[in-house]
């Protein structure tokens, strides 16, 4: 039997961390190889399995992310804008794998994992579900298939406890629905709306933020047009679709040279 390659997983005792510890102790193909959390935390030196309240799995949590990256084969990583650079330059300069499922970027975080490209095999995905990058791929094909006559929208609900709005998720949808339409989304994007805002924009995306209880995730994209609109919807019900997704792309990326990518090409819908 191959041997199974070592993950290194970051902010380790998140819920998405968690999630990723059991579903990669779960998948013959990988193990958990290293865990890492921030300086101070009070899972800093023990063992991960104790710390998550299960047996030992012999893999001490570290605040030392060189140490832990250079451990693994892959990182799987669901943190933060700054942390998630820093992880980039090391498994660059580690020639790691680096699954990025971290949201919230600002253009200057983007640069910097770009850079980091150059070394490591970098997959970065708003989301990392399956549904998503196809709702991904509709978004864009509707989009190119009609005109400004249809305006669009995109609405999506979180849990109370998320940071940034609009959405990786959301972000990724009017991406796609921008490059259909030919147009920048940087210059056609309406973040909400509040007071006298006059007419709507044609050909403008608009977007809005849901956030109440504990709402994994929806996704609409609307577009309305005259006496029709169409709706594309995604749903996420569990919160462990995330993480098999992750270990989908951790694998694929195994396979491919350094460079970035995302989940449309581990799922092979860039070339379709």
């Amino acid at each position: 039997m191959t041997q199974s390659a070592g993950v290194c997983i970051t902010g380790v005792s998140g819920r998405m961390g968690r999630m990723l510890v059991e579903t990669v102790e779960g998948d013959a193909r990988l193990h958990v190889a290293a865990a890492l959390e921030r300086a101070g935390h009070d899972w800093i030196g023990q063992d991960l399995g104790t710390a998550m309240g299960g047996t030992p799995l012999g893999v001490t949590v570290t605040d030392d992310p060189r140490a832990a990256i250079a451990a693994a084969e892959v990182v799987i990583d669901f943190t933060a804008p700054d942390a998630t650079v820093e992880f980039a330059r090391i498994a660059c300069e580690f020639e790691k794998v680096h699954v990025i499922a971290t949201t919230g970027f600002e253009a200057s975080h983007l640069d910097a994992i770009a850079a980091a490209g150059a070394g490591a095999t970098i997959i970065r995905a708003g989301n990392m579900s399956l549904g998503v990058n196809l709702l991904v791929k509709l978004t864009r094909m509707v989009a190119a298939a009609l005109d400004e006559d249809f305006d669009i929208e995109v609405i999506e609900a979180h849990h109370s406890r998320k940071v940034d709005a609009p959405s990786g998720t959301a972000l990724m949808l009017g991406e796609a629905a921008a490059e259909g339409r030919g147009v920048s989304l940087d210059t056609h994007a309406d973040r909400g709306r509040d007071g006298i805002t006059g007419a709507r924009k044609a050909g403008h995306i608009g977007f809005h933020a849901i956030r109440g209880g504990d709402i994994i995730g929806e996704h609409d994209v609307l577009f309305a047009g005259p006496g029709e609109r169409i709706t594309l919807r995604h749903v996420a019900s569990d919160r462990s679709l995330f993480a098999k997704g992750a270990i989908k792309a951790a694998l694929w990326g195994l396979r491919q040279p350094a460079g970035e990518y995302d989940m449309l090409d581990v799922l092979g819908l860039n070339e379709a």
